[in-house]
């Protein structure tokens, strides 16, 4: 068990017995306890497989590419509307993820194998790119997936084409946090946050005259 993930869950104030459960399930499987974007992330040569999150209500075990999974139980559902790779299992106690526990481990096999025979989501058309570093960055940043899907489509597609443009997953992340501050007031990439624009909602440079003022 990696120790940051350790202090991770002992300063956690909630689910802290029912994720470490989780964990130890997960850990059964042949991956790699890492963290990263603030939390529990399981890699398998080198490529995201799952991470671990805890939220007010529930708990959950996101899976990058679980769109790539057998589901016929039922047991993984989309994140949020705009979902293309992601899936997860939510949970609310250690019952559910004893009851939940063979598939657990099947759907991680399965994820693992789905990584090694290079297999890829195939994205409807018109459908937007939400990369696997976004879906991180949900789970460690609360409000952080309402905001985004509370902004308009051209500013949903101007973000997105902007994070998967890069090459580098660690590129994408930095975008990601960059303008994580900016997507939580819900803005557009280049709409007015100071307040002074005399071409609402977007940027004409006025903050350039406020020195002091938050820049846009």
């Amino acid at each position: 068990m990696n120790p940051e993930v350790n202090e991770l869950f002992k300063d956690a104030p909630r689910w802290n017995p029912e994720l470490n459960f989780l964990r130890a399930l997960v850990l059964q499987a042949p991956l790699v306890e890492e963290v990263k974007w603030g939390q529990p992330c399981y890699t398998h040569e080198g490529r995201n497989i799952a991470i671990l999150g805890g939220f007010k209500n529930y708990f959950v075990l996101s899976l990058m590419k679980g769109a790539l999974i057998p589901d016929p139980q039922g047991l993984l559902s989309k994140p949020g509307p705009n979902s293309v790779e992601g899936r997860w299992m939510k949970f609310t106690s250690v019952a559910g993820v004893e009851a939940a526990a063979p598939y657990v481990l099947d759907f991680l096999l399965e994820a693992i194998k789905a990584e090694e025979l290079g297999l890829r989501v195939e994205k409807p058309a018109n459908e937007f790119v939400v990369p696997a570093e976004l879906e991180a960055a949900y789970e460690g940043t609360p409000g952080l997936r309402e905001a985004f899907e509370a902004l308009t489509v051209g500013r949903q597609r101007a973000y997105l084409m902007f994070f998967t443009a890069a090459k580098q997953s660690a590129t994408v992340s930095a975008r990601i946090e960059k303008f994580t501050p900016r997507i939580l007031r819900r803005k557009g990439m280049i709409d007015c946050v100071c307040g002074h624009s005399k071409k609402m909602p977007g940027c004409d440079g006025s903050h350039k005259n406020y020195p002091g003022t938050v820049t846009c």
